[in-house]
């Protein structure tokens, strides 16, 4: 057998479950209605791209919720379909993907939560798998840019209300939801002066709360920037701050609204619109993005399952970019 008809046959084992053959409201849920590895046998299968559940939340400083996020996320998901209208892009055409299920987390111990994170997506990294997570909270970011930025650290695309790179909270726990850039950046696995956030709103704690993250320079695009320079003027410096390196994108789904994304456990107002997001998600395509995550989507706090349902798109739009950057390396797309 060649090798293109050891691909299209790789490929034809791992197309997500047609809602023409079972209804989308009925049989088990996983993430795009894909089929379910467990990681060792995905790595086994040459699945290229690796999506899984990361159900944590105890780093959460405000409400949780958010480790139900996979759970809500898999439901909703299965709304996808195959083929994204606005950019043509079939990713199960591109890529074989799967669902790896979740990392065993510990809820009541967050570092040894972290180690497992790390446990279980390193052996993904080192296969050359491309992860794609779904939080739990936004702490889980840094075991992955940990994995993902051990050679050499990595760009960081941020979508956020909140710049995440805090010191510490309540007297000095420095692994919480408000804190992972700056490990990342501590540990040398995120390159500061290559990480764009964008959608930053919202009080402070103090006038120079962001004054560190600005001194390793970062370049934080407010809100009110987003609104006074335009989406396409933002999107264009942000692909510019990232460059043509390897780089990994966190959409942290408070970026929207509460309006359009309400199950989340620190909402701010002033947000982006769903039609904005997907407009900025897909205003991203080219980039050679090597991982991506969504996060903070909490369904208990939105029983409509509307959140849930963003998270999801969202996720199938970082999927769509995924597996084209991903056929783009090795010269398939």
């Amino acid at each position: 057998m060649s090798e293109d008809s050891t691909r299209q046959a790789r490929l034809a084992r791992f197309q997500p479950l047609s809602g023409m053959v079972m209804p989308r409201f009925a049989g088990l849920a996983s993430l795009m209605r894909l089929p379910v590895r467990e990681p060792a046998a995905a790595v086994g299968d040459g699945v290229e791209i690796g999506l899984f559940g990361i159900p944590l939340d105890s780093a959460t400083t405000n409400r949780p919720g958010a480790r139900l996020g996979p759970r809500g996320v898999r439901e909703q998901s299965a709304l996808m379909r195959l083929v994204n209208h606005a950019t043509g892009i079939s990713p199960y055409e591109l890529c074989a993907c799967a669902d790896l299920g979740d990392v065993p987390v510990n809820p009541v111990d967050v570092a040894d939560t972290l180690a497992r994170i790390e446990a279980f997506a390193g052996p993904l990294h080192a296969a050359g798998m491309t992860m794609l997570a779904i939080g739990g909270d936004h702490l889980v970011t840094y075991p992955l840019l940990r994995v993902v930025g051990a050679q050499a650290p990595v760009g960081l695309i941020h979508v956020d209300a909140h710049s995440d790179t805090a010191d510490s909270y309540f007297g000095g726990a420095r692994l919480t939801h408000g804190t992972p850039f700056r490990r990342a950046i501590e540990d040398g696995v995120l390159d500061p002066r290559r990480t764009v956030q964008i959608g930053i709103r919202g009080t402070l704690y103090a006038r120079d709360e962001r004054r560190w993250a600005l001194d390793q320079g970062i370049r934080i695009i407010e809100m009110e920037n987003v609104i006074a320079q335009g989406l396409p003027a933002v999107i264009t410096e942000a692909r510019s701050i990232v460059g043509s390196g390897p780089t990994y994108l966190s959409f942290d789904i408070d970026a929207l609204d509460p309006a359009f994304a309400p199950g989340t456990g620190t909402p701010e107002i002033g947000g982006f619109t769903s039609r904005e997001a997907l407009f900025l998600v897909r205003a991203l395509r080219g980039l050679d993005l090597i991982g991506a995550d969504v996060v903070e989507v909490a369904p208990p706090l939105d029983p409509s399952g509307t959140t849930a349902l963003v998270g999801a798109t969202i996720a199938f739009e970082l999927l769509c970019l995924l597996a084209e950057a991903r056929a783009r390396r090795a010269g398939q797309g």
